[in-house]
């Protein structure tokens, strides 16, 4: 996609982090704008403020890990705008402790916001652009924890790998028919938004019960070095800069970070080699 100026983006958690930022890229490049995103308060004053600033916009309550909210989603979209020609499936939330300790309220609402969200999208949206045979991209937001190995985080790390194979397989598909849709998979590194405060949408059905012990010395440390990691990330601005870079060049990967890429090459080493896996974290005290 050459051209943004009067198509029609549609962008998930588009109230905060990278998706806001990627909706105010879109705003900037002359699009019309459907924001998505579970956070009320935080989607209207978005809306508000995206509108005052001159720009075509629609703020659509969604829960992305629900079929009929993002069906819905696509409907008032088409309803507003009449069609569709980026889609951004970039609702990310994170939870969880080790594999077998984390709850099955943790597996249930990380799933299904990250990875059904993206389903639901790619589902929805996908024969609609494929109707409207025009020129259209897909960009799913992984994580560069998808292409990585470490302990921690592993609900999150297999939402995000997940995503990546998903990605990889819409591409060949779209390709294999010949459709003018375009796909990317964003795979960012350390970026400063809200995702550590992510509970702050998690739905009352999927709470967990608060935990009485107090955490480790080493969980604390752990807990500010993650801290610190996304606090001095990247800019939100600069991964929807990447994002746009990469649709314009018709790019499927996106690697926000260049020097993270010895990470990614580790693990491609761990299996071409069948060796055991390498912590790609070890001596970072994020692990």
């Amino acid at each position: 996609m050459k051209e943004f100026k009067g198509n029609v983006a549609v962008i998930t958690g588009a109230a905060s982090g990278i998706g806001r930022a990627m909706a105010e890229r879109c705003a900037q490049e002359g699009m019309k704008v459907v924001l998505a995103d579970i956070e009320e308060k935080a989607l209207a004053q978005t809306e508000e403020e995206m509108r005052t600033a001159g720009a075509a916009v629609l703020a659509v309550l969604t829960d992305v890990s629900k079929a009929s909210d993002v069906k819905a989603l696509a409907q008032k979209t088409l309803d507003a705008f009449g069609a569709v020609h980026l889609l951004c499936n970039n609702a990310g939330v994170q939870a969880g402790d080790s594999i077998w300790e984390s709850t099955l309220a943790d597996w249930e609402w990380v799933m299904g916001v990250n990875l059904w969200g993206v389903i639901h999208g790619v589902r929805v949206f996908v024969p609609i652009m494929l109707e409207q045979d025009t020129e259209c991209h897909i960009v799913n937001t992984a994580s560069l924890v998808g292409l990585m190995s470490y302990p921690g985080g592993g609900i999150y790390k297999v939402t995000k790998h997940g995503i990546v194979t998903l990605s990889e397989t819409l591409y060949h598909e779209l390709k294999q028919r010949g459709a003018k849709v375009r796909v990317s998979v964003l795979c960012p590194g350390s970026v400063n938004t809200r995702i550590i405060d992510a509970g702050r949408n998690r739905p009352t059905e999927l709470q967990n019960a608060p935990v009485e012990e107090k955490p480790s010395r080493e969980d604390v440390m752990r807990f500010q070095a993650w801290q610190q990691a996304i606090q001095e990330g990247m800019p939100p601005h600069q991964v929807a800069d990447c994002v746009f870079k990469a649709i314009s060049e018709d790019k499927f990967y996106v690697l926000t970070d260049p020097e993270t890429k010895p990470m990614v090459r580790l693990r491609m080493e761990d299996i071409l080699q069948e060796r055991n896996p390498t912590n790609a974290l070890a001596g970072t005290g994020l692990t």
